[in-house]
């Protein structure tokens, strides 16, 4: 079973989705063969991914980073979104962190790069701007040696 994860920014440029889904559904929808995809189903690009997984075929696996981590999400449309997936979701993976913390996060965003064969990232190239952040992830993933795929528009800044 051929796994694939993701990290993303939770702000994409509206400008940036369609480029974004196009090349998630040729990852995705392109491959042959039983599919496992991975993601915290944070909003933005984790959602998005999860989606378009799951219109794919894929098996979803859920990680989920702390005890409180469904209190983070404020805005009513992107807790939904979060409650539905999970409840499509084959497996849920729930890290030991009592509390959404950067530490948490990053753990999440490891643990789904150390059990990925690839990870796509939603990424515009900058710096994390905490702990466990996009680029923080992508260099966590290259260091393991995992291919990882950027999508990003250029010319495109997150807000």
């Amino acid at each position: 079973m051929k796994r694939i994860g993701v990290t993303g920014h939770r702000d994409i440029p509206p400008e940036a989705h369609a480029h974004i889904r196009a090349v998630m559904r040729a990852v995705l929808c392109g491959h042959e063969g039983s599919m496992e995809a991975l993601s915290s189903l944070a909003a933005g690009a984790d959602q998005l991914f999860a989606d378009i997984a799951l219109a794919c075929g894929a098996e979803l696996t859920v990680v989920i980073p702390s005890g409180d981590y469904e209190d983070g999400f404020t805005v009513p449309d992107e807790l939904a979104r979060y409650q539905y997936l999970r409840g499509r979701a084959n497996r849920e993976v729930q890290l030991s962190f009592p509390y959404s913390t950067d530490e948490a996060y990053y753990a999440a965003g490891a643990y789904i790069a150390d059990n990925c064969d690839r990870l796509l990232a939603v990424w515009d190239g900058r710096p994390a701007r905490g702990l466990g952040g996009t680029g923080d992830i992508v260099r966590y993933a290259r260091d393991l040696g995992k291919p990882v795929t950027v999508i990003w528009r250029e010319g495109l800044e997150r807000s």
